[in-house]
């Protein structure tokens, strides 16, 4: 709403109504906010949980300190959709496309993550709305994004293409095309320019390639919404890991909206130009205002747990911001940790049940799943499995600080693979 306010403002020649203009004036404002409406009404937020007893129901599973944490409120990811929503509706440009989608996903996902949590606590559900009815609202909303960025005439690129010196065989120049073009080309490391394009599989479906192409990048993006979200939703184990992990994330996807977002640096560091999604580095400033002010009540010992509310919307969130940007394929490297937390879960139920068929008794790869929880359980304490280090509990603290140190070397790596091709 600020943003009209000076837009309108501007005609008239208010001083520094022009200051709207500036997507780092804009971003820096989003941030403060975001910060201040997640650590201050955070607070009231957290007490009115808890005259409301909505706490979080703990299963004794044997990991020390684990029991202390019954009762602590939870649903907690209302602070960060709130923390977000509003910087958003303040000084976003609402009528760029990229804004409308984001809005869109974290009102869709934190919806989901609410009647999730609802049926947890006040209908005394343990398990929760079911795992299919999550599916099918994480493909819904693959599906609006991926629809959307195929139909709408605002979400173009806009083509880059080297100059090399024929003797040195050296880059000299990136060029861009002069006009932008729907395409279903995105970013992929360790190859010329960067640039792979879904069509590109679907040839064989000779006139037809540009459809194709279009639906496979579909089923490419719900696969990554579901991934991601399920991704963090499972990491959301310890106290302040889901969050401070989404906020390194968040840091590295607003760096690369704000590049992408400008033919000049786009051209300088030879990627992708994407007009118009330097609307995206506002959301990003939002969302990593909204994740530190809430890691503030989430740190250990946390005073508040975010629930589904939160979970299945920060993952989500993630994804949509890498499609939107062109970076889905750098997802593996990004957010490798939710995927890690996602296949440890996997490998854990398919060994158990595949021994348990040949053998009559069920065998474990790791001591626990999520990975996280594996390190919290000591080595050879009656838990039969394939990997018994660390044979010593590492404190919940430390895992969470390590597990923070991996996610900005990985995000550190997710850079690197933009020069090496």
């Amino acid at each position: 709403m600020l943003y009209y306010i000076f837009k309108y403002l501007e005609g008239t020649g208010f001083p520094g109504a022009r200051l709207m203009d500036y997507i780092t004036f804009r971003s820096g404002a989003a941030l403060m906010l975001s910060l201040f409406i997640a650590m201050v009404f955070g607070r009231k937020i957290i007490d009115r949980l808890q005259k409301m007893q909505v706490g979080e129901i703990v299963r004794n599973l044997g990991l020390e300190g684990q029991m202390k944490k019954t009762g602590t409120p939870t649903m907690g990811g209302i602070i960060i959709i709130i923390a977000i929503l509003i910087p958003c509706l303040l000084v976003g440009n609402l009528n760029n496309v990229y804004m409308q989608l984001m809005l869109v996903a974290t009102m869709w996902l934190g919806s989901l993550g609410f009647a999730d949590d609802y049926l947890k606590i006040h209908r005394k559900n343990k398990d929760g709305m079911s795992g299919k009815f999550k599916i099918i609202g994480q493909v819904g909303l693959g599906l609006i994004v991926g629809l959307t960025m195929m139909l709408s005439p605002d979400i173009v690129i806009r083509q880059n293409h080297e100059i090399t010196n024929v003797e040195t065989d050296e880059v000299e120049e990136v060029i861009y095309e002069s006009h932008n073009i729907k395409s279903t080309q995105t970013t992929i490391p360790f190859v010329k320019e960067n640039n792979f394009d879904y069509a590109s599989l679907t040839k064989w479906m000779g006139d037809h390639a540009r459809t194709g192409g279009w639906i496979l990048f579909i089923i490419v993006t719900i696969f990554v919404i579901t991934a991601t979200s399920n991704g963090a939703n499972l990491t959301d184990g310890l106290d302040g890991l889901a969050t401070g992990c989404s906020a390194i994330i968040a840091v590295a996807l607003g760096i690369m909206a704000y590049l992408g977002g400008s033919v000049i640096y786009s051209s300088y560091l030879n990627i992708m130009y994407i007009p118009g999604s330097e609307e995206l580095v506002v959301f990003c400033a939002a969302f990593i205002g909204a994740l530190v002010g809430f890691l503030w009540y989430n740190a250990y010992p946390a005073q508040v747990f975010m629930g589904d509310t939160g979970s299945l919307t920060i993952g989500g969130i993630i994804a949509v911001l890498a499609i939107l940007i062109h970076k889905e394929l750098l997802i593996p490297v990004l957010c490798a940790i939710f995927f890690i937390e996602d296949v440890s879960v996997m490998i854990q139920v398919a060994y158990f049940k595949w021994t348990k068929r040949r053998t009559g008794v069920g065998k474990r790869v790791f001591k626990m799943t999520p990975l996280h929880h594996h390190f919290q359980k000591p080595g050879n304490a009656g838990i039969e499995a394939i990997i018994q280090k660390p044979i010593a509990a590492i404190p919940e603290s430390k895992i969470v600080t390590r597990f923070w140190i991996v996610c900005i070397f990985l995000a550190v790596i997710t850079f690197v693979t933009l020069k090496i091709r």
